[in-house]
């Protein structure tokens, strides 16, 4: 007899043959030929159920350039398996033409080029164009939140994420969960959250005090859609407390709290729900690792580590879909629910390409209303590039190369660095710097530049500290983003090492020495978790720096030194 297992495995193969999992027919378009909206949204209805899964906004209002990494490492496991397989073997993997639409959504390899032919992705009103078109095929689809939404832009911190919250409004998300979010601080988070028109879930948000779940953040809302009963549990970023500022949300702690999940798991099945979802903001390593031990969820809707991939990964009779960032993907996922059961699923991930698909005009009446009192300083240009300026890769990318250099001559440092954070469009060679530009990259509530001395010895711990939560083998303890970027100074990492291993040939780059553990260097840096830091904010240095430059220009950066990989 066959199992459960063995008929979604059959399903995914045969979905895939058929383009009814992935991109669709379309991928292998070559790049002469053109693409319609029908194209992108041609979809066979399916099953009973149907979800709708955007994640990761990170406040992007507008169409924008997004550059895929390039270089996005797997340790243990998860080696050479996906999201950590990219251009032309990623490509391989999926059947991908070169030069095609889904060469260009997907992959980094020429990008500039694929970029000027395809044109922005994105915009908030043309993922409405989509939602609605899903909802007139399947009106009572559940439209689901992962997170990372009221963060990321201008207006979204100049307007505390109210701008964010009125766009998602007109959305109509029937739940979300949270990560970035936190960092507006616990009370406008609650502010905001009270009036929401849809449930905020997180089974993993506990009171700090009492260690006992918080009634703000119910674990989970029962829908009944199709004629089943669909549980949905939260399950918020779990290390806010190490990658973000505890001061900014003391009453809360987070964690994984597998155990709990499972319990929720079994009390909603209790409850009579005949499909079970995660919606995740673990990042996707940790969703893999949670579904081969938490039993009983049958899809994970997965966030955090911007992956985007055509196709669901099966985990014994779990599905995890992983819908990219920056509104750049919307997944629609159709299942088959009978008999209390998931039997099979039809699954596209759509890329949102700006010039194909019709803006809403009610969504975009929303967004230029919060657009408007910003206007000015919006559109403001700071200077040009003659580089590609983008950010998502494990070690560095040239936007942060930039924010290093102007740390660097700005406050007259030796060493730099900025945070391994995944999220920020890409700008173009050729192209102006806008105001919105900058802040896309660096908006955030605890953004002051310090600049301080830092033993070589302290410098090393740092880099070991951030490699071990990016490469530890035990998803579980990968707690933060991607590798801290370093101005003026080189290293090499062994990402096969144990903790304390990993880095070595720390060298000062302007003199070629070698970092001397017991020296003093002055170190400029943004983002620090502690309270209490002083310096400018680091919009304004890096707008200090594009002004003098007048034109920037973004050196290759191979100065650090990866094995292992």
């Amino acid at each position: 007899m066959i199992s459960r297992r063995d008929f979604l495995q059959v399903g995914m193969a045969a979905s895939a043959v058929l383009g009814a999992s992935g991109f669709g027919n379309w991928a292998r378009l070559a790049a002469q030929q053109s693409l319609t909206q029908d194209q992108l949204l041609e979809f066979d209805t399916f099953g009973n159920v149907t979800l709708i899964h955007v994640t990761d906004i990170h406040a992007q209002l507008k169409p924008i350039y997004f550059r895929e990494p390039e270089i996005n490492l797997g340790v243990g496991a998860a080696r050479g398996h996906v999201p950590h397989i990219t251009g032309a073997d990623f490509r391989k993997l999926y059947g991908i033409e070169d030069g095609s639409p889904s060469a260009y959504a997907l992959t980094y390899n020429d990008f500039d080029a694929l970029a000027r032919s395809y044109g922005r992705v994105g915009g908030m009103d043309r993922v409405a164009t989509v939602v609605k078109e899903i909802r007139s095929a399947r009106p009572d689809a559940l439209l689901l939140d992962g997170g990372d939404t009221w963060h990321g832009s201008y207006t979204c911190y100049q307007t505390a994420g109210q701008d964010m919250v009125n766009v998602m409004n007109a959305l109509a998300p029937d739940a979300m969960t949270f990560h970035w979010e936190f960092t507006l601080g616990s009370e406008r988070v609650r502010e905001l959250v009270e009036g929401l028109p849809f449930a905020a879930l997180g089974q993993n948000i506990f009171d700090q005090e009492w260690d006992e779940p918080t009634e703000e953040f119910p674990p989970y809302k029962i829908f009944e859609r199709g004629g089943a009963k669909i549980a949905v549990i939260g399950q918020a970023f779990p290390y806010m407390p190490i990658a973000n500022p505890r001061w900014m949300f003391p009453e809360y702690s987070f964690g994984i709290r597998e155990d709990r999940m499972q319990e929720m798991v079994d009390e909603v099945r209790a409850a009579g729900a005949d499909l079970v979802v995660m919606l995740s903001h673990n990042g996707f390593d940790v969703d893999k690792k949670m579904a081969g031990r938490v039993q009983g969820i049958d899809v994970i809707l997965s966030g955090h580590t911007h992956d985007a991939l055509p196709e669901p990964v099966l985990v014994g009779e779990t599905i995890i879909v992983a819908s990219g960032s920056n509104g750049k993907f919307v997944s629609r996922v159709d299942l088959d629910v009978r008999d209390g059961r998931m039997m099979g699923f039809r699954h596209k991930l759509i890329p949102i390409f700006s010039d194909v698909i019709t803006p809403d005009a009610e969504m975009a009446s929303v967004i230029d209303a919060q657009r408007a009192p910003f206007e000015s300083q919006l559109s403001e240009v700071l200077g040009q590039t003659d580089s590609l300026l983008y950010r998502r890769g494990n070690f560095n990318g040239t936007w942060d190369d930039l924010i290093c250099d102007a740390l660097i001559e700005e406050r007259e440092a030796d060493i730099s660095m900025s945070p391994g954070v995944r999220w920020g469009p890409s700008v173009l060679p050729g192209q102006d710097i806008t105001r919105e530009d900058l802040w896309n990259v660096t908006s955030m509530t605890y953004g002051k530049a310090y600049r301080t001395e830092m033993t070589g010895e302290f410098i090393h711990t740092i880099l070991e500290d951030v490699g071990d939560n990016l490469f530890n083998p035990d998803p579980y303890y990968q707690q933060g983003g991607d590798m801290v970027r370093i101005g003026g100074m080189g290293y090499a990492i062994d990402i096969t090492k144990p903790q304390g291993e990993r880095i070595s040939d720390m060298t000062l780059l302007k003199t070629g020495e070698k970092i001397d553990p017991a020296k003093s260097y002055v170190v400029a840096g943004w983002a620090s978790v502690n309270e209490g830091t002083e310096g400018p904010q680091i919009w304004d240095v890096v707008e200090s720096y594009i002004r003098r430059k007048g034109t920037v220009t973004v050196t290759p950066n191979t100065s650090v030194k990866v094995s292992g990989a």
